[in-house]
């Protein structure tokens, strides 16, 4: 079995603003193994989310190549995938955490966590794993509380769990900690933390330099490209 998740190949994100190109991200080439934990840092503009998005397969790279491999070791290049393909990928593979909380007032805690299995193509996953993961979070007690009855730190561990929840190979998080306090912001982490350790790759995209320094590998990022790739803590 490979020990590679990733590969990207010269991956270039090209948007049109009128006239004018701009480049999301610049001809990146790294590759990500199995379990690690990534952040990745820049100014606003650097290309952190445009990066997030095309590991996540939600925006396709305008040239370069991305290839994914799963466990049997066959290589499944994506860049080549039909968009019907990518959106089973992406359900099956990739967990996605962002600063906004992206929960359903009217739903409860567990009922928000269980959103991702009702759009699952057949996906085995044991009864009860949703109160699982709340309590994993350390949400038990709030199983059947509504995002308003919640605090935002609270929120955010929910959209942790959710994106926990089809037991995804990568967990990506866009800022996840941008709308929380200093408190908070360290909880998230600590979850990261231990998700990490339990063998999940987890890759973040955040302006919290400090809590950035918590991975085991940090990636800088400037006009869309790799300026710096060095080991964290």
């Amino acid at each position: 079995m490979t020990k590679e998740l990733f590969t990207l190949e010269g991956i270039t994100r090209i948007y049109k603003r009128g006239n004018e190109e701009i480049k999301g991200v610049d001809g990146l080439t790294l590759k990500i193994d199995k379990g690690e934990y990534i952040s990745i840092l820049g100014p606003s503009g650097a290309g952190k989310t445009t990066f997030l998005n095309m590991l996540g397969c939600i925006d396709s790279p305008t040239s370069g190549k991305l290839i994914f491999y799963p466990d049997n070791g066959e290589m499944i290049e994506l860049t080549r995938m039909k968009e019907n393909k990518l959106d089973e990928f992406r359900r099956e593979n990739i967990g996605f955490v962002f600063a906004d909380f992206f929960l359903l007032h009217s739903l409860t805690a567990t009922e928000n966590v269980e959103l991702p299995l009702i759009f699952s193509s057949g996906k085995k996953v044991e009864d009860g794993y949703s109160k699982k993961v709340l309590e994993m979070v350390g949400l038990g007690h709030r199983l059947t509380h509504k995002p308003l009855q919640l605090s935002g730190g609270e929120m955010q561990r929910v959209a942790v769990a959710r994106s926990m929840v089809n037991q995804p190979k990568v967990l990506l998080a866009d800022e996840p900690t941008a709308n929380l306090d200093t408190g908070n912001s360290e909880v998230i982490f600590n979850l990261f933390e231990e998700l990490n350790s339990m063998g999940m790759t987890v890759v973040v995209a955040t302006h919290a330099e400090e809590l950035a320094k918590r991975a085991r590998r940090i990636i800088f990022l400037q006009d869309g490209k790799i300026v710096e790739d060095k080991g964290g803590k």
